[in-house]
């Protein structure tokens, strides 16, 4: 109990603890090292910390479930349905593309499929509530509600494309080893005691934050660079209408950028001042949220280059289709 409260004390407080660790520094926030600094000490203990959580009630949960039973549960009906339920889900779990990995780990601990954890993948940071309410109140329900049903395309497709190639050799070993163990016998929601249960969530934090946290903080600290130092007029100069290269120059160029839907928004409005075009600025939004270098920094802990390849090229074809329809339709 006493660890769940200064967990949640934690991160209720992220922000003003971020701010005043950066007054200590003297580096003023209005500047491009104190946007990169203030955005490097509040994402790496969040997304930790998310880490920390989910990793922790999904050892709980393993001694109750088996990942036989939850694949069962979630791959039991036709194809798809666990990647409709899964991108459905991404909605209303509003993270940022690198908080979005720690659930990734969790699912596949509980033996989720893993078309069906790239679903989730894609899905969170890309079309969750905050980018949608976001959204409605910048270009209205027209474009919140078409963003919607094109994100959840893209989730649902290329989790669908992913997991029927049959990739799971190309998890990292030690991942292969997670998802595919089996629970032992004194797992059966019986006869184990909750101080046991309890242990066994303390043990896989130990095991699977000690793998991880040093790709975190490696992915953080190249967004940040990068969220501190591109400046705005150059990308918006690369977006304007009538350039049928600029969909996937936008998706180019995003990349190598990390934010979230409410950080990367105020600048989606300030490149459409510029004359940029709603598909394009929606491409680069979308590339930024959900096919960001961080994201593959740290997803390479977990995922060999083959596979991390074959996700980032997929999301990609499926992000530029939403830009050219958007461009065609607005």
């Amino acid at each position: 109990m006493a660890a769940s409260l200064l967990w949640l004390l934690l991160y209720i407080n992220l922000e003003p603890l971020a701010l005043l660790l950066l007054g200590f520094t003297g580096i003023s926030r209005a500047t491009g090292a104190g946007q990169a600094l203030h955005f490097f000490i509040f994402e790496v203990p969040k997304v930790l910390l998310l880490l920390t959580a989910v990793v922790f009630v999904m050892g709980v949960v393993h001694t109750y479930v088996s990942p036989e039973k939850t694949r069962a549960i979630l791959s039991g009906r036709r194809t798809g349905a666990g990647n409709i339920l899964a991108a459905s889900l991404g909605i209303v779990t509003p993270f940022c593309s690198c908080s979005a990995v720690p659930l990734f780990i969790g699912f596949l601990q509980a033996g989720v499929p893993l078309g069906v954890t790239f679903s989730f993948l894609i899905s969170a940071p890309m079309i969750n509530e905050v980018a949608l309410a976001l959204l409605f109140g910048m270009f209205g329900w027209n474009v919140a509600l078409l963003y919607m049903a094109m994100g959840l395309f893209v989730a649902i497709v290329a989790g669908v494309v992913i997991g029927k190639l049959g990739m799971e050799r190309y998890l990292e070993e030690w991942v292969q080893q997670l998802q595919n163990s089996a629970v032992s016998a004194d797992f059966d929601g019986e006869t184990i005691s909750w101080p046991r249960r309890l242990n066994e969530g303390l043990t896989h934090v130990r095991e699977i934050v000690g793998k991880v946290w040093f790709y975190i903080v490696l992915g953080v600290g190249l967004g940040a660079g990068i969220h501190g130092y591109v400046p705005e007029n150059l990308i918006a100069s690369l977006m304007g209408k009538g350039a049928w290269w600029s969909v996937p120059a936008a998706v180019l160029i995003g990349v190598p950028m990390y934010s979230n839907a409410a950080g990367i928004l105020p600048v989606v409005q300030a490149q459409l001042g510029k004359g940029a075009a709603l598909g394009t600025v929606l491409a680069f939004m979308m590339s930024v949220i959900a096919l960001s270098a961080p994201e593959m920094i740290i997803l390479r802990k977990v995922l060999k280059p083959q596979l991390i390849a074959l996700f980032a090229g997929v999301v990609a074809i499926g992000i530029m289709l939403v830009g050219f329809v958007f461009n065609a339709v607005f």
